[in-house]
């Protein structure tokens, strides 16, 4: 059994030998041939944040680092809709055009590969589109409970429910249990936009949590958590 784990290990690509993402992102559902045929037509590459990644021809995996997307209204106005952590799909099938800007929030990296070998892939391999299926409930599944925390959560609730949120996404690749210590993405100035609170608000609740010793603040950014259990009891759901 172990000969043949190891060639099949063998098999793989050397580029996605390496990669953490595969095992829990889109590239985890395709076959050794099909992973060789990605890794030959794929680039990875690193952008800075404020960097927009929309293209409509290319599909990417996000290897680190986390995304912001946002909806623009016709006035100039911005809200932030959701966001995608390692290891993340970056890509929306079926529909060329849609109204979501997707922007690097911190520096992230990318595999990014073109969208018809994972649109012809997907008609290959049942796995495939059932994870891209997943990938596309979860994110309904999000917007849900996002849309129930804005529009009935208090203030205390929304920002408790927010670093519950980063916690168990960021670097989710690298480290798949729920992180306990990681930097905040956003500024104070985007969490109010996010959550629909004022920039005053974020900054009284998470000293709230700190007096409280729920989390421990270094630098404004870099947060650890007492435990993810003590945001649960505090996240009203």
């Amino acid at each position: 059994m172990a000969v043949k784990q190891d060639a099949k290990h063998a098999d793989v690509p050397p580029i996605c030998r390496s990669c953490k993402a595969r095992r829990g992102g889109l590239c985890g559902a395709l076959n050794t041939s099909q992973l060789a045929e990605l890794a030959k037509a794929s680039s990875r590459h690193e952008v800075l944040a404020g960097t927009e990644l929309s293209d409509d021809e290319t599909y990417s995996t996000l290897l680190s680092g986390v995304v912001k997307l946002t909806r623009n209204l016709s006035d100039g106005r911005q809200q932030i809709v959701g966001f995608h952590f390692a290891p993340d799909f970056l890509g929306r099938q079926f529909e060329a055009k849609w109204p979501i800007k997707a922007e690097a929030l911190t520096k992230v990296a990318l595999c990014s590969f073109p969208s018809t070998i994972i649109e012809r892939m997907t008609n290959d391999t049942p796995e495939l589109g059932h994870r891209l299926l997943e990938h596309a409930l979860n994110e309904l599944d999000e917007a849900r409970d996002w849309m129930a925390a804005l529009g009935r959560k208090t203030a205390s609730e929304k920002i408790a429910s927010f670093l519950l949120m980063v916690a168990r996404n960021i670097d989710r690749a690298n480290h798949p249990a729920s992180s306990t210590s990681f930097d905040l993405p956003l500024t104070r100035a985007d969490i109010a936009d996010f959550l629909g609170l004022t920039i005053e608000t974020v900054s009284r609740e998470l000293s709230r949590l700190r007096s409280d010793g729920a989390i421990q603040i270094v630098n404004k950014r870099h947060i650890s958590l007492a435990s993810t259990s003590e945001l649960e009891e505090r996240c009203g759901d």
